[in-house]
């Protein structure tokens, strides 16, 4: 494997850092520089995630019964008797399109490395065979209501009609296809009651009244506040920390994930429990890549949402952009309101030439399968990448195209049509084109070796080049005008030396 200059820093000497704006929201509890004893994931682990570049974010729920945009988001701004019909519909969901195997080979048609899945939303439903049992929730229509009662469930996929444990199936034939696998999983649950009030519970308690901020609580949209609660006392905390900790265990264990998709926050109180819990599963799993979200600077990667960043070297964490293809990331009924394969593509060879991967989110519907739109989009991606994957699968950033063309490439120039990306060892530079550049390719970065062939993926020849007042010329033969290899974006490949 070859490593370049950066990936040369011994394991001890590695000081993992978010940027700061993604920092910022943890900085008054979760301290900046990581304790001694605690060791992200190798480096090995790193380049890995790296490599992979095109993922796919499946959300998948409660939440997808209903088809809601905004996965289960939406519950909070539903009446009481809603929100309780929301909490019973698990007893007579039956995904019975769901396959495994057939959503692996979509994936592998439309060109993914990796796919990210929610094993629990923040709606507390569990889509995995979880052995960890909800004992308090609440009950939104009871006289005095609502009311904290006792039960005793899984508030899992195994208590449906479907009875299959969706996680295990998804990864089990993600393995066969070589698909690296990153888990979902979200700190805060909304149906188990010992969770209150963290990360906009759906009710509030005194002592979150008095500091939204410290439990990441916000009034609801369609009440003047939420419903109040007592707060936790020190049983229902240990409980809600317990099972947190247990479910993280089962998945990590269970599953063995290549990543941890960690959502929001416990806050500070919970804070250095939660810190132990990712130091126990690190030593159960040490190379498995988590996200910073609630862990800060302990993650290993971030993600982006909705936007590729701006300036991509503002930080040494990698991160993986996700952007949904749809309206959100969750199952999208209207077909309209799919971006489309060039858009895809666009943003996949935007991120890569930032040194990023980009994935890209839908969700199944109800049945557990997605929309024909959403396929066939993907599906389109996919025939791209089959020319043009060899400059985006494992490539790196090309630091000199962003150190001299950083001002041109957030312009409305010309040149804002065009990306690098690099091989690991340097020799060979990628120039991305997002408009056909008529008869001629011209850029004044890029200098090949002498004696360089130069081709564009997906078709055969090589093509004439020569340096013209130190600028790079690429003449483009008819035979290519006429009959390009692919759409919406296309590819020179350009020998650069070490």
């Amino acid at each position: 494997m070859n490593i370049t200059k950066d990936d040369d820093v011994m394991e001890s000497e590695r000081n993992i850092q978010l940027p700061e704006k993604y920092y910022r929201d943890y900085a008054f509890y979760i301290e900046k520089e990581v304790d001694p004893d605690y060791q992200h994931a190798s480096i090995e682990a790193y380049e890995a995630f790296r490599d992979m570049k095109f993922g796919v974010r499946i959300h998948f729920g409660l939440y997808s019964i209903k088809e809601w945009r905004g996965e289960s988001w939406p519950l909070l701004n539903q009446i009481y008797r809603k929100r309780q019909a929301y909490q019973e519909m698990y007893k007579r969901w039956n995904p019975a399109g769901f396959d495994a195997e057939e959503w692996m080979q979509f994936f592998e048609r439309s060109g993914f490395k990796c796919f990210a899945f929610t094993t629990k939303h923040h709606e507390g439903f569990s889509m995995y065979d979880t052995k960890t049992r909800v004992t308090r929730r609440i009950n939104w229509v009871a006289k005095d209501c609502p009311a904290i009662e006792e039960c005793n469930v899984a508030y899992s996929i195994m208590e449906t009609p479907f009875k299959r444990d969706i996680v295990k199936e998804l990864c089990d034939a993600g393995r066969v296809h070589g698909m690296k696998i990153d888990l979902y999983f979200s700190h805060p649950d909304w149906y188990d009651a010992d969770f209150r009030p963290y990360s906009c519970f759906p009710a509030l308690t005194p002592a979150a009244l008095k500091d939204m901020r410290r439990f990441d609580a916000r009034p609801s949209k369609i009440f003047t506040k939420r419903p109040i609660l007592p707060d936790p006392d020190a049983e229902a905390s240990a409980r809600m920390m317990a099972r947190h900790r247990n479910q993280l265990v089962e998945i990590i264990s269970t599953y063995k994930p290549d990543m941890c998709c960690l959502d929001n926050r416990l806050g500070p109180d919970n804070w250095p429990r939660v810190k132990e819990t990712i130091k126990m599963l690190r030593k159960i799993h040490p190379d498995v890549m988590f996200r910073n979200r609630g862990i800060a600077n302990y993650g290993d990667y971030y993600t982006p949402e909705g936007v590729v960043p701006g300036d991509p070297n503002n930080t040494n964490m990698p991160w993986m952009v996700i952007h949904p293809l749809g309206s959100s990331f969750s199952y999208e009924k209207n077909a309209r309101k799919y971006k489309g394969a060039k858009w895809v593509i666009h943003n996949l060879v935007d991120t890569v030439a930032k040194g990023g991967n980009f994935m890209v989110g839908i969700g199944p519907g109800k049945n557990g399968t997605f929309h024909p739109e959403a396929i066939k989009q993907l599906e389109a991606v996919g025939v791209w990448l089959k020319v043009n994957g060899e400059g985006i699968y494992g490539m790196r950033q090309w630091p000199v195209a962003w150190k001299e063309e950083s001002q041109d490439h957030h312009s409305s120039k010309k040149n804002n049509t065009t990306r690098f990306t690099m091989t690991r060892d340097g020799k060979i530079v990628n120039a991305f084109v997002l408009e056909w550049p008529g008869v001629m390719f011209t850029s004044h970065v890029l200098k090949p070796k002498e004696g360089s062939v130069i081709t564009m993926l997906g078709y055969p020849d090589p093509l004439d080049w020569q340096l013209v007042n130190g600028n790079l010329a690429i003449q483009i033969p008819t035979a290519l005008a006429d009959y390009k290899p692919c759409d919406h974006a296309w590819c020179f490949k350009v020998e650069v030396g070490s």
